[in-house]
C-alpha cells in the first residue's frame, strides 16, 4: 500500500482517504520558507531566513501534482484581490489564477465576473464603466468569509504583475475576450515572461492563436459540455483543463491524451484525492491552505475570529453565498439561519486520527423552538472523508448523527451512503429544550463504543456498541427547512 499523497509530509493513515506517493518537500509549492541555522561569532546558532523560492512554469510542472490558487483561493480570502494573491503567496502557492477585464477607458483590472454586482453589491458593467467608477467600489466577501473579512478595491492587473510576475506562475485569462493584444503587450514587458505566464482561456475562445504566436504556454479549459471537443481542440493548447464535475471515465480520456491536465475548482480533500488518483497534474484550488495538508489545523473552532477557518464549509459551495452560516464573533458562535436542511463541515478540526477521542459542542435555538417538535439539529460524525453529510438527505458518505429534538430527546442514528433515513441506535430522554438556553453535548468515541451525553442539567447519557464508522470528519447539522435558526459554539476535540 502506498502512503497517501500529502503534499510534502508523510502522515498516518486515515480511513477512506485515497493513497498516493508522498512528494518531496515543496513539490506542491505550499511549504513556507524555512530557516537555516547559522553559527554567529559566539558559536550560537541564529536563524537566517532562506530566500523566498522563485516558481517557474518548468519548476511547477516538475513538482506535479501541484496546487494553484483559484481566484486567489476564494474560500479563504476575498477573490481576485491583492490580499487574496498576497496571502496565497505567503501560504506558499506556486501559481495564482487571475481573471482580467478592461474598463471602458482601457484599464486592465482583476475581476472574475463581467459585472461588479456579485462581489461589490453595486452593478456596473465593467466594459461600459470607467476605471474611476470601478475604483470606487470595494470587493466585499463578508457574506461568504465572515464579518471580519477585509474589503478592498479591485486591483489593477499591472499592480498584481509587478508584485508576482518574477516569483510565481500566473494563469491569466481575458474574461471579456476582447483584450488579447493589450494583455499580451503588457505581459511581454516583464522579464522572463514566458517562464512565469500561462495564457488561460475557454477551449472555444478565439484568442489562442494570438497567445501562441507570442510564444506563451496555454491552458485551455473544457466544461463537461465541451469534452466532446477535446480530440478536435487539444492540440491548440499546452495544457488541458477539465471541470471537477466530469465523470471519471471522461476525465481519464483527457488524461490519456498525454498533455498535462489541470482540474478546477477544488474545495475538498476527497475531490482532490479522487482527481489526483485519475492522474491529473494540477488542481486549481479554492481552499488552498486546507488542501495542502491532511492534518487538522486546530482542536477547537475559531468562530470568535469572525473569519471562516480553512476547511470549514457549508454543505454547498456553488449556489451563492446565502447558505453560508453567520459567524458571530462577539459571542463566538455560528448561526445557521437559512431555511434549508443544512450542514457545516468542520474541516479545520479534521480528520481526527486518534482511536479514542471526544467531540464537545454547545447548541441552542436562540429565538424560538421549531413548531414541529420532531424536528432536530445536532452533529454528524464518523465520516471517512469531507464530502457533505446532510441528515435526512442521501449522502455519498456514511456515518452517525446525534440529534436533539425540542422535547429533549437525544437520539443517535447510523446512516449508510445513499440512504435518506438513519438506523436508530439509541435514544435518551432529557429535560425539554428552552428557546435561548444553551445545551452542552459531548460524544465519546473509541473503537468499540460511542457514548453521548448532555452535560447541562442532570448529565443524561446513552451508549451504543456499534463499530461501523470511525472516520475522522464531522459536521454541524440543521436537519430541517423550516424558518427556525439554530446556533452552535464551543466546538472542540479532546
Amino acid at each position: 500500500m502506498n502512503p497517501r499523497h500529502t503534499f510534502g509530509r508523510r502522515l498516518p493513515p486515515a480511513s477512506g482517504l485515497s493513497r498516493r506517493e508522498v512528494l518531496a518537500l515543496g513539490a506542491a509549492g505550499l511549504v513556507l520558507a524555512g530557516c537555516t541555522g547559522r553559527a554567529d561569532a559566539d558559536g550560537e546558532a541564529s536563524a537566517t531566513p532562506e530566500p523566498a523560492p522563485v516558481h517557474t512554469v518548468d519548476s511547477m510542472l516538475a513538482a506535479a501534482p501541484f496546487l494553484i490558487a483559484h481566484r486567489g483561493s476564494w474560500d479563504n480570502w476575498p477573490e481576485h484581490t491583492m490580499t487574496a494573491y498576497r496571502e496565497s503567496a505567503k501560504a506558499g502557492a506556486v501559481a495564482l489564477e487571475i481573471s482580467v477585464s478592461a474598463t471602458s477607458d482601457g484599464t486592465l483590472i482583476c475581476h472574475h465576473d463581467l459585472t461588479t454586482e456579485r462581489t461589490t453589491g453595486t452593478k456596473l458593467m465593467i466594459k461600459d464603466s470607467t476605471y474611476a467608477e470601478v475604483s470606487e467600489l470595494l470587493v466585499d466577501a463578508r457574506a461568504w468569509l465572515g464579518p471580519k473579512a477585509v474589503t478592498e478595491k479591485i486591483p489593477l492587473l499591472k499592480d498584481v504583475l509587478d508584485a508576482f510576475a518574477s516569483t510565481h506562475v500566473l494563469f491569466i485569462e481575458d474574461k471579456q475576450g476582447t483584450n488579447a493584444k493589450a494583455l499580451l503587450d503588457l505581459m511581454d514587458t516583464y522579464p522572463d515572461s514566458h517562464s512565469h505566464f500561462i495564457w488561460k482561456q475557454s477551449a472555444e475562445a478565439a484568442q489562442i492563436d494570438a497567445a501562441s504566436e507570442r510564444g506563451y504556454a496555454s491552458w485551455g479549459y473544457f466544461t463537461t459540455e465541451q469534452l466532446e471537443l477535446v480530440p478536435q481542440l487539444a492540440d491548440k493548447f499546452t495544457y488541458l483543463g477539465v471541470h471537477h464535475s466530469a465523470a471519471d471515465d471522461a476525465l481519464a480520456k483527457v488524461v490519456a491524451t498525454g498533455k498535462p491536465v489541470i482540474c478546477w475548482e477544488v474545495h475538498t480533500r476527497e475531490l482532490r484525492d479522487r482527481l489526483l488518483a485519475l492522474g491529473v497534474s494540477g488542481l486549481m484550488c479554492a481552499n488552498l491552505p486546507y488542501l495542502a495538508t491532511d492534518e487538522p489545523a486546530a482542536t477547537s473552532d475559531s468562530f470568535g475570529d469572525g473569519i471562516r477557518a480553512a476547511g470549514d464549509l457549508p454543505w454547498m459551495v456553488g449556489q451563492g453565498w446565502e447558505f453560508q452560516p453567520e459567524l458571530k464573533p462577539a459571542g463566538g458562535t455560528l448561526l445557521m439561519s437559512a431555511a434549508a436542511n443544512s450542514s457545516y463541515r468542520m474541516g479545520s478540526l479534521g480528520p481526527v486520527r486518534r482511536e479514542v477521542y471526544s467531540v464537545q459542542f454547545d447548541m441552542r435555538w436562540p429565538e424560538e423552538l421549531p413548531v414541529d417538535d420532531t424536528l432536530h439539529a445536532g452533529l454528524a460524525f464518523g465520516q471517512d472523508d469531507d464530502r457533505p453529510y446532510r441528515v435526512l438527505i442521501p449522502s455519498d458518505v456514511g456515518g452517525y448523527h446525534l440529534v436533539v429534538r425540542p422535547t429533549g430527546e437525544m437520539t443517535l442514528l447510523l446512516r449508510s451512503p445513499g440512504e435518506p433515513g438513519g438506523l436508530r441506535l439509541s435514544a435518551v430522554d432529557t429535560e425539554p429544550v428552552r428557546a435561548g438556553e444553551w445545551m452542552s453535548l459531548k460524544i465519546d468515541i473509541d473503537p468499540d463504543s460511542i457514548r453521548y451525553s448532555r452535560l447541562d442539567g442532570a448529565g443524561w447519557a446513552g451508549i451504543t456498541s456499534n463499530r461501523k464508522y470511525r472516520g475522522g470528519y464531522f459536521s454541524l447539522a440543521r436537519n430541517y427547512a423550516d424558518d427556525c435558526p439554530v446556533e452552535f459554539r464551543s466546538v472542540k476535540v479532546t
